[in-house]
């Protein structure tokens, strides 16, 4: 379906794709202690008990021994480093950086470096245990890992993050905490394709033997080994997911919404790599997005935004004050309560808190970002009959492709090359008998159209889509067996399939 937009709006979408990769070269902004706390009471768990919590929930319905649980929920490593960086020839500052391996019932480990002054080892921690479950849903064949250093990537120049990033680098492959086959790192939150450049560079040369060293990193650049559609993976994963779960009967009834994305209003909250993405696939299938938020300000207009010219707004202006009639929310987290069929948060963990939860009106709310709701807020959602698309499910996208460029570093070889040609050939000739037989010929557009063979972009959505298909229909059945909500079904499916690993595999040193 996507692969078909693509090939009916070329110039608008190309020109998508180019622009947000210019600005996405910029790094991202970080995260505030402000911003993850507004919306929450002070009873409400931080980030770490949050995942833990609906952790115990799944846990307790699953199945599963209680020794198996307590080994799945434990983190199995952390590294925690200071290093000195020299900022110029009379300053050096001490940074400190961490990385978590929570599961190693896979190899390699798996989960994204982010570059934030708000880092910390119980964040690290907590997004490594949101990637062992998050792969585990969608069938990737990875543990769970994060990292984070703690910096504000604003405030040093790319000179100098370079040299932040190489020698962080340095840390990990001195302490066997990087490799193609031992823990594969990718981009977060402050981080992009630029610095996994210098990631994979810097493993390189201290591995020179490393045949497969490209494969120490995704989310790189295409020149330097990456995969075609891994920019805006994260973005259509939601897109799928959602689209998926507005065709279920029980969602249909418990929002009272048909089946078809177009005609839906949506709000996002959160316009960066992942939000935007998700808005422009939205508003491409016949979605209305009438409100985005950001950091600063949101952008509200009951009669639609047109994502392309605010996103052209933002980038020029750095904000979205004074694009056209929209309205503006001075206090951002506002947009979120403004009536909508589907509400995104994209942003950061904890937006919705008990001090917020009884505005939201959206009749279902897909988690694009890690962690938005609290546990106390997604129960009074749930009893409200409100359909919550949990993050461990709806944002896999992203780990999901990064796992398809993982194998194309592995195997040295660009997806469809050595098939696309012979795909074409063997179209053409059934074609050929085609025209024969109903006596008329296709014209050339007509005919390239038809045959034309599967591209790398093509390939990585159409397995992106089949993964999304698959692990939204398995938590349907689990949450439908189990008389549960749908996080709590994702995460028993999660636990279920690591403990099926751990156990089948046994344990050598036990």
């Amino acid at each position: 379906m996507v692969a078909a937009l693509i090939r009916r709006t070329p110039g608008t979408l190309a020109s998508a794709v180019r622009l947000h990769r210019a600005a996405a070269a910029a790094p991202a902004r970080f995260l505030s202690t402000h911003v993850t706390n507004a919306a929450c009471e002070d009873n409400e768990p931080g980030f770490l008990g949050s995942v833990e919590h609906f952790y115990d929930r799944a846990a307790d319905i699953s199945g599963v021994s209680s020794k198996s649980l307590t080994g799945i929920k434990a983190v199995d490593s952390v590294l925690s480093v200071k290093f000195p960086v020299e900022i110029d020839p009379e300053t050096h500052v001490i940074i400190e950086g961490y990385r978590a391996q929570h599961s190693r019932h896979r190899l390699p480990t798996k989960g994204g470096i982010r570059f934030s002054d708000e880092v910390d080892l119980q964040e690290v921690e907590a997004l490594a245990s949101l990637m062992t479950y998050k792969c585990a849903v969608v069938d990737v064949p990875f543990g769970g890992a994060k990292g984070g250093v703690k910096i504000n990537p604003k405030k040093f120049t790319p000179a100098q993050l370079e040299r932040i990033t190489r020698r962080f680098t340095l840390e990990l492959c001195q302490k066997n905490f990087i490799g193609p086959g031992i823990d594969v790192p990718a981009p977060d939150v402050g981080t992009g394709p630029r610095e996994m450049s210098w990631i994979m560079d810097t493993y390189r040369q201290f591995n020179p033997q490393d045949v497969n060293a490209a494969g120490c990193v995704t989310g790189k650049p295409i020149s330097q080994g990456g995969v075609r559609g891994r920019n805006e993976a994260t973005g259509l994963g939601v897109y799928y997911g959602v689209r998926e779960f507005l065709q279920f009967p029980e969602v249909q009834k418990m929002t009272g919404l048909d089946g078809e994305i177009a005609g839906k209003t949506v709000i996002v909250q959160g316009f960066g790599n992942v939000g935007y993405w998700a808005a422009k696939f939205f508003e491409n299938n016949g979605a209305k997005i009438i409100g985005i938020g950001e950091h600063d300000v949101s952008a509200y207009d009951p009669n639609g935004l047109d994502i392309e010219a605010i996103f052209k707004h933002r980038a020029e202006k750095g904000t979205f004050r004074g694009f056209g009639n929209a309205e503006m929310l001075e206090d951002p987290i506002k947009i979120m309560e403004r009536e909508c069929d589907i509400l995104i948060p994209a942003a950061l963990e904890r937006q919705i808190g008990l001090k917020n939860v009884k505005n939201i009106k959206a009749k279902i709310i897909g988690e694009a970002a890690n962690g938005p709701i609290t546990p106390a807020a997604h129960d009074y959602l749930v009893a409200q009959g409100k359909v919550v698309i949990p993050d461990l499910l709806l944002n896999a996208g992203g780990v999901t492709v990064s796992y398809f460029e993982w194998l194309k570093n592995l195997s040295h070889v660009r997806f469809g090359r050595m098939s696309r040609k012979w795909e074409e050939a063997g179209k053409s000739k059934l074609l050929t008998l085609v025209e024969q037989n109903a006596g008329r010929q296709l014209t050339p557009q007509e005919r390239r159209a038809v045959i034309h063979g599967a591209e790398e972009h093509e390939l990585v959505y159409s397995g992106l889509e089949d993964t999304m298909i698959g692990a939204c229909e398995e938590t349907r059945a689990t949450a439908a067996l189990k008389k549960t909500d749908f996080r709590t079904a994702a995460l028993v499916n999660a636990i279920q399939k690591i403990a099926t690993v751990t156990e089948q595999s046994g344990k050598m040193f036990i």
